[in-house]
């Protein structure tokens, strides 16, 4: 089984449609991470700003969720035209995106990761972190990363 991340971006698509043709007939589960209202406020340190929206927080995340799962199953709808026996999952973001990923692979016991880049480099990079990088260098297991076609001629020319 692969595990390939999906958050609807050109490189994520991308990522898909390798996969595809990487692995054409497995089974994969096309994974979108959400994130909880209560983790994107403790990040941006606004937290006591935000205080009297809390109560919306469940509604809040919900409609996060529902917008992940949409996601996953579009996703998991481009694997299978793709050639992969697809499904789809949507999980909550856990202590980064990264470590959700790859605790996601541990559990669902995948035999590697396909995921997108998004090509930051230099100060963005450094200030936002990077995904596919850290699941690159934490994953105990084969991760494949795909930049989209447009960020592959780009470099090729």
């Amino acid at each position: 089984m692969i595990l390939v991340c999906y958050d609807g971006s050109d490189d994520a698509k991308s990522a898909i449609d390798r996969a595809g043709a990487l692995f054409a007939g497995r089974l994969a589960t096309v994974l979108t991470v959400w994130e909880p209202f209560i983790a994107v406020l403790e990040r941006s340190g606004a937290g006591l700003a935000f205080a009297g929206i809390a109560a919306d927080a469940g509604e809040i995340d919900a409609a996060s969720e529902r917008a992940a799962q949409e996601a996953a199953q579009e996703g998991a709808e481009r694997a299978k035209a793709a050639g992969l026996e697809a499904q789809p999952q949507a999980v909550a973001r856990g202590t980064t995106i990264g470590n959700t990923i790859i605790e996601t692979a541990r559990e669902l016991d995948a035999e590697a990761i396909v995921m997108g880049t998004r090509g930051l480099s230099g100060l963005k990079s450094f200030l936002l972190g990077s995904v596919s990088q850290a699941v690159l260098h934490h994953a105990d297991r084969p991760v494949v990363i795909v930049p989209s076609e447009e960020r592959a001629a780009a470099r090729r020319g």
